[in-house]
């Protein structure tokens, strides 16, 4: 997995020359006002927020939060420690990902792209990722209604001689009610995989589901 190239990436940006619609802050929050057409916005040691209805080309940071507002559209969205939120009927037609944070998305929203994480729960309120989801370490949410194609992968942790992704709790994969994911769902590490019994899933290759009936098992 591309952790740390995710992170350098992310910080690229913020060193080079910023364009006429383009936003950077270093040690300071980046708000994106309602409404407003903004290229990439970028922060250090601080969060990016994107208004209702807003449209930017890339929202990222590092030690800092990424919200992108009801009806707002994105290209892709990043961060490195901290959260990522997508409001309802948002939508990203690129990629999303975080190291270390949660990955929300309210009821409408939609990626276009791949949806990852190293640690923190990704939860999906009938919602839509088009790219399929990953993680190392944190629980994972399909909540009801939603949709997921391109399959799920839990990728076992790493550990590259000082530093390990991940931790060595099981993972927790919940899948709700009339929730439907295409392809593969497939476990590199011990997990636990919950299936509503209204679900739709693909083939399922190293766990075991375990049924449920109602909202939540």
């Amino acid at each position: 997995m591309r952790r740390i190239l995710l992170a350098l990436a992310l910080l690229l940006p913020l060193a080079a020359v910023a364009a006429d619609n383009d936003i950077d802050k270093v040690n300071g929050s980046v708000q994106v006002d309602a409404g407003q057409h903004a290229g990439d916005v970028s922060s250090v040691n601080g969060s990016v927020h994107v208004g209702d209805h807003a449209v930017v080309q890339k929202a990222s940071t590092v030690n800092g939060s990424v919200d992108l507002g009801a009806q707002a559209r994105a290209g892709e969205l990043g961060t490195v420690n901290g959260a990522i939120r997508l409001a309802a009927g948002s939508q990203v037609d690129g990629k999303v990902e975080a190291v270390n944070g949660a990955i929300t998305l309210a009821q409408g929203a939609q990626v276009s792209g791949h949806l990852s994480n190293v640690n923190g729960a990704i939860t999906l309120d009938a919602a839509h990722v088009a790219g399929g989801l990953e993680t190392v370490a944190g629980d994972i949410t399909v909540g009801a209604g939603s949709h997921v194609e391109g399959g799920i992968l839990v990728d076992q942790p790493h550990n590259n001689g000082w530093f390990r992704w991940g931790s060595e709790r099981k993972p927790v994969i919940v899948i709700g009610p009339h929730a439907v994911v295409q392809g593969t769902l497939e476990f590199r590490r011990e997990v636990v995989l919950k299936v509503s019994d209204s679900a739709q899933i693909g083939p399922v290759k190293g766990a075991t589901a375990e049924k449920f009936s109602g909202a939540a098992p």
